[in-house]
């Protein structure tokens, strides 16, 4: 994995090659192994890469790099998996150079160079940002791998533009004006993330996965197309489902296992006891000629704590297990540091568990493969199995008694709610899961706006359904494109699924341990990512993802040839932290130094006596607002980090006390 930068520009505010090296050297953690900046002055390039050696560790596998032609010069971050496939196609067609290195840095330019990038890219398997310069077409093109797994964002400047794989690379540009964007602090409040679609900065974008950004400084002017969308990999060929298809799903998962476990450095797998981790380790064992490293985070708080369901898969396969069991105070003592990993406001808690994982696994090894994208892609979250059936229910009752009712649990929300008493004690005493009722004080007041699937899931993936009442400025967030285009072929079920896939998979799953492994100087690779699983996931009849009441099922029948299913199944449980507690103990002070910066508020444009009721109320145990103070307090702590560097704009976030 690397970090890669660059500017566009006549007017970029400096002298351009040693500003291109500050924005690389911001990148350090990405690459710590070399460093390289090129540039061509007349045309206005200069290319910046970090490097952390996966492939070729030699000079060969150096960058930024020329093509063999010297048309192309690249700077490219991520790893092309079929890349050996792609170099026997382009021998096949007496196309091949004789090659310098064995580096995939080397095999994608020479395919550029036969194929065009378009095409390249979707004979590709693998996850990248690109950053291609084209001498004789003097142009620049910006691309990301189809489900979003690298960063790439870009910056508009006033004569150009710059791009990083992260924000504080942008920072170091003069030209660059960073003023906050009021549009995605609402979405961020809304979602407790920045969406794909926006930044926490006016003139930054993101690139969108499985799209191409062309730029011309001669003609500026920028052209986005994509390459490869996710309707496409979905709908591809779903009538020509095969005869096996679980037999088919494991070979096509056997295969991707198999290419990337390609590397020239240690490598291992996070391992978390549940079906999708203990899948991809299965599949890695079974193919490896020696024992696999297989990684498991715990916590010393039983609770919280899933590292033994993690050994008895690893003592079942055979794996070289390491457990690593960590005290609260180790979360705690990393929540500084999370402005500097996470360059936008991002407040998943699990960052926290993933960030030491990732920490800790860097010792052992520079590759870890994960099961990211198993629960978007095979229907693994609660609310792809009860969706629909819940916007059935809701449909059979008139809107005004949904209306009723929904005002009825927001009047008892209280007793719903208390940390102490009340149906929290009964529930605890009863052994029900306490989630559920904080999911029918969060649903049941807007029961009687959701007259429809995309509503429904707004309201089921929101952490605040109208973020307008926190910010001194109401504000709309914008709700996201239909991935499948209107597809009417399609269940509830998979509609979900495809819209998690587009958007919190890349905007919230992808971010966080993409940040959290790089900052440790790790590579993490995704099989389930694969454009051919993604394929093959949506050729399967909905009864092979979600059936019994369960989810996955596909991944559940392969993994049982591998791993008892009674090592497995288990409530699902993720990598939670007791936010609600520690806001009322270890973490009391931090939060209201935060909240007491009036500065701070002011320049997040939230409202004060807002924040300040939704702080009191839960410090009083009358209700548990961890997740959405968690938040607003992430927000606040990642604009002390950053005040000196934003440009304040006095009409951009009226402040209203």
């Amino acid at each position: 994995m690397c970090g890669i930068c660059g500017i566009l520009s006549h007017q970029a505010g400096g002298e351009p090659e040693p500003m291109v090296q500050a924005m690389a050297r911001s990148l350090h953690h990405r690459g710590p192994d070399d460093e390289g900046v090129w540039a061509d002055a007349g045309s206005g390039i200069v290319l910046g890469h970090r490097r952390l050696s996966i492939l070729d560790l030699s000079p060969a596998g150096a960058q930024p790099m020329a093509s063999p032609c010297g048309r192309f010069m690249v700077a490219f971050n991520g790893e092309i998996y079929n890349h050996l496939a792609l170099r026997d196609a382009l021998e096949a067609e007496d196309a091949a150079p004789l090659w310098r290195g064995h580096s995939d840095t080397e095999t994608l330019l020479v395919a550029i160079a036969r194929w065009g990038l378009p095409s390249t890219l979707r004979r590709a398997s693998g996850m990248f940002a690109i950053a291609l310069w084209d001498r004789q077409e003097r142009t620049l093109s910006l691309a990301r791998d189809r489900m979003g797994e690298k960063p790439l964002y870009l910056a508009e400047l006033p004569d150009g533009w710059a791009f990083a794989s992260e924000i504080k690379a942008l920072l170091e540009v003069p030209a660059f004006k960073p003023v906050l964007c009021r549009d995605a602090i609402a979405a961020y409040l809304a979602y407790s993330y920045v969406p794909e679609t926006l930044c926490i900065f006016r003139d930054v974008r993101k690139v969108a996965p499985g799209h191409i950004a062309t730029l011309s400084l001669n003609r500026k002017s920028i052209a986005i197309e994509p390459y490869e969308s996710f309707a496409d990999l979905a709908e591809a060929d779903r009538a020509d489902a095969p005869a096996d298809p679980l037999a088919s799903l494991e070979a096509v998962l056997g295969d991707v296992v198999e290419e990337q476990t390609l590397s020239d450095v240690p490598l291992g797998c996070f391992l978390s006891g549940g079906v999708d981790s203990s899948l991809i380790a299965s599949l890695m064992q079974s193919r490896a000629t020696r024992k696999v490293r297989t990684f498991a985070i715990g916590f010393d708080d039983e609770r919280f704590n899933e590292a033994p369901h993690a050994a008895a898969v690893a003592r079942h396969l055979g794996t070289d297990h390491t457990e690593i069991i960590l005290s609260e105070r180790d979360a705690l003592d990393v929540i500084p540091r999370m402005p500097a990993i996470y360059d936008e406001p991002f407040a998943d808690s699990s960052q926290i568990p993933t960030t030491l994982l990732c920490r800790e696994a860097r010792r052992s090894v520079t590759v870890a493969l994960t099961g990211d994208g198993g629960d978007e892609i095979f229907g693994g979250y609660n609310r792809h199995v009860i969706g629909p059936r819940l916007l059935a229910n809701l449909q059979r009752v008139p809107c005004a008694v949904r209306q009723v009712g929904g005002q009825a649990v927001a009047a008892l929300a209280p007793l719903i709610v208390a940390e102490n008493g009340g149906l929290r004690t009964l529930a605890r005493k009863m052994r029900l899961p306490i989630t559920a009722l904080d999911n029918v004080a969060k649903l049941a007041p807007h029961a009687a706006l959701i007259d429809s699937l995309p509503a429904l899931y707004q309201h089921l993936t929101r952490s605040v359904a109208d973020p307008s009442g926190l910010l001194s400025e109401a504000a709309k967030v914008a709700d996201p494109a239909d991935p499948l285009d209107g597809s009417s072929n399609v269940s509830p079920s998979e509609w979900m699924m495809a819209m998690d896939s587009v958007t919190y998979l890349p905007g919230d799953i992808l971010v966080k341990v993409d940040r959290a492994a790089m900052a440790a100087s790790l590579e993490t690779r995704a099989p389930f990512l694969d454009a051919r699983v993604v394929t093959a996931a949506w050729k399967l009849p909905l009864e092979l993802k979600i059936a019994d009441g369960k989810g996955k099922q596909a991944l559940r029948s392969i993994l049982d040839r591998y791993v008892p299913r009674d090592l497995i199944e288990r409530p699902k449980q993720g990598f939670s932290i007791p936010l609600d507690r520690w806001l009322r103990g270890a973490l009391r002070q931090w939060g209201e130094s935060l909240l007491c910066d009036d500065d701070l508020v002011d320049l997040a444009g939230l409202k004060r006596t807002a924040i300040h009721k939704l702080w009191k109320l839960h410090q009083s145990g009358n209700a548990n607002n961890g997740t959405q103070l968690w938040t607003i307090l992430v927000l606040l702590d990642w604009l002390r980090h950053y005040r000196h560097d934003v440009v304040r704009v006095p009409d951009l976030l009226p402040v209203i006390a």
